[in-house]
């Protein structure tokens, strides 16, 4: 499977439960992918479960480690952190447009 696919089956997925899936299709015992990243076994189950946030670095080894597209695994990261801070607010939609809007405008302002 191309780095592109596998990117693209990453969109609904949050990031601990694309982690377990491309563990799992390595076929790699969670201790493995564990003492990859240099972190206790326990650590890893609660990134999986998304009971526990992955840095940005160890991400970025685990794209490589897993040889997927890095900036999808990053999305998927960064979109988990987005949605579980506005998770419980009845105009989380709202103010996520808002941010959009706003980051399109400071992108420009940069340039």
């Amino acid at each position: 499977m191309s780095k592109t696919i596998k990117s693209i089956s990453i969109k609904m997925k949050n990031l601990g439960e694309t982690l377990r899936e491309l563990r799992k299709n390595k076929q790699l015992p969670l201790r493995t992918v564990a003492a990859y990243l240099d972190i206790d076994p326990a650590i890893m189950s609660r990134i999986e479960r998304g009971q526990r946030n992955a840095n940005r670095e160890q991400v970025i080894k685990l794209a490589g480690y897993f040889n997927v597209d890095e900036n999808g695994l990053l999305v998927a990261w960064l979109s988990d952190k987005v949605v579980y801070e506005v998770l419980d607010e009845d105009i989380a939609l709202q103010a996520l447009r808002v941010a959009e809007e706003h980051i399109k405008y400071l992108k420009t302002k940069k340039q």
